[in-house]
């Protein structure tokens, strides 16, 4: 799979407004066919910083995400809305979806 995070710093003003402002990209990333999870959560120290975490099943289905029309339309949409460049780790990774760990194991 590909597995990618990424950090996003959002302009003060566009902070209590970024959910928003991703959600048609997201809804659209989690129906496509090769996406495995596109979840995104805020970060406890940084209020204005938002982190990405999100899986395509392999390279086609990753090729297929960048060459959508949403994600171009995202690509446009939201650095009005950034106060930097997002920053992002991308890696194909011999794995197909989350592991237990087994250094807390419940149950």
């Amino acid at each position: 799979m590909i597995f990618i995070v990424v950090k996003f710093k959002t302009k003060p003003e566009w902070t209590d407004r970024w959910l928003d402002l991703v959600g048609p990209f997201t809804a659209a990333t989690r129906a496509e066919d090769g996406n495995l999870w596109f979840d995104w959560s805020r970060s406890v120290h940084d209020p204005t910083e938002f982190v990405l975490v999100e899986a395509f099943r392999d390279q086609a289905a990753g090729g297929a995400h960048v060459a959508s029309p949403h994600f171009k339309t995202a690509m446009n949409e939201l650095p009005q809305a950034l106060a930097s460049t997002p920053k992002i780790i991308s890696q194909t990774i011999d794995v197909t979806d989350w592991s237990d760990m087994g250094e807390m194991a419940v149950g």
